[in-house]
């Protein structure tokens, strides 16, 4: 077998959707399956799922494959749960007076990075949530930084903060994440939201967002997760490692495959689920996927494709040529997960704001 090479992570700044009650925003409707109704959080760990009138089967990762997978449509997901955002964002702003507001801290002049943050910023106004911006210079101090996270922190408009990463080399990353307080740490990345999400019986305030997301659109389209065998492959702390204590905490079996993992072909074969994080573009092959099994496929990895205007195309870890014949639901690449990590993003700050203000 060919070697493989896993870099743990994703090419892509990867950024929860945590239920927060009646402050919960819910799907009303999806693309596919066609009947299934929204999704209900009936305590902080449990999803309800509601069948319309007419059912349609919930997709399970033991079902039989059809010809093609269905095709698990973040996009449209997402775009559902941001019309919701702006709805509580508006009664929100009507009952108490107050709109949520994010902050995003840029250090440098990396042009993904921008854009990221450019998008953050059109969502942030596509739901009537504020924004606001530091954009410091690379040569900047740590201090600088730490001193921009203070005066938010400091600020009571300011709900949720979010550091872009990656951050200049001569700067400490966890130094930097740690800063934010906890309860506008929208990211999800501070050790104290991670090691409550490690815990059981305890609950993290935010959870980081793509992996939530990841959860979340197995959710919404009806995916058993309990008593099911899922694989994730990679394990930083941004995707993989979350992901895994994501879906430990819906009851699945899960494996872990990395960098240093023998025989990850076998293992991954074994999965109903897979949700692959790893930055190598159609690293996973038809022959690694089990028959009806459900793929999350979270990298975004540019390849070589004279055909396209741009030069290149996006391609996910999952080849997906081959697993839509194999797996029955899969996520595109882009239009899969991407999407929904900015709308967890949206949905946390909403979140914090709402705790903020004792809000449901």
């Amino acid at each position: 077998m060919a070697s493989i090479m896993f870099t743990d992570s994703t090419t892509a700044r990867l950024l929860p959707f945590t239920p927060t009650g009646k402050g919960t925003v819910f799907l009303g409707r999806f693309v596919s399956p066609p009947h299934v109704g929204f999704l209900k959080r009936s305590s902080p760990r449990t999803l309800s799922l509601h069948i319309s009138s007419t059912p349609s089967p919930v997709i399970t990762a033991a079902m039989a494959t059809d010809a093609s997978a269905k095709v698990i449509d973040g996009k449209s997901v997402a775009k559902q749960i941001r019309e919701e955002i702006a709805a509580e964002v508006s009664r929100m702003k009507d009952e108490i007076g107050v709109v949520p507001g994010l902050a995003v801290i840029l250090v440098g002049e990396r042009k993904d990075s921008a854009t990221y943050v450019r998008n953050k910023k059109k969502a942030c106004e596509s739901v009537g949530i504020n924004s606001f911006e530091v954009h410091l210079p690379e040569d900047s101090s740590e201090q600088e930084v730490l001193n921009a996270i203070s005066g938010f922190n400091d600020d009571p408009s300011v709900h949720g903060i979010l550091v872009q990463l990656p951050l200049p080399s001569h700067m400490k990353e966890q130094n930097i994440l740690n800063a934010v307080t906890i309860e506008k740490d929208v990211d999800g990345f501070h050790p104290l939201n991670i090691g409550r999400l490690a815990m059981r019986g305890r609950e993290p305030l935010f959870v980081p967002c793509t992996p939530k997301g990841c959860i979340e659109l197995l959710h919404r389209y009806g995916v058993e997760i309990k008593g099911k065998r899922a694989v994730v492959i990679g394990r930083s702390n941004i995707v993989g490692m979350p992901a895994a204590l994501l879906l430990q905490r819906e009851d699945a079996t899960v494996s872990i495959v990395h960098s240093r993992t023998k025989n990850p072909e076998e293992i991954t074969r074994q999965a109903d689920i897979i949700i692959s994080a790893v930055g190598q573009p159609n690293m996973v092959r038809g022959s690694w996927i089990k028959p009806g099994a459900v793929i999350i496929d979270v990298g975004i990895n540019p390849v070589e494709d004279a055909t396209s205007p741009r030069g290149y195309r996006l391609v996910g870890d999952i080849c997906y040529e081959e697993a839509c014949k194999i797996a029955s639901a899969i996520t595109p690449v882009p239009g899969g997960v991407g999407p929904m990590t900015i709308a967890m993003l949206l949905s946390n700050t909403l979140s914090a704001a709402k705790r903020a203000y004792n809000l449901q």
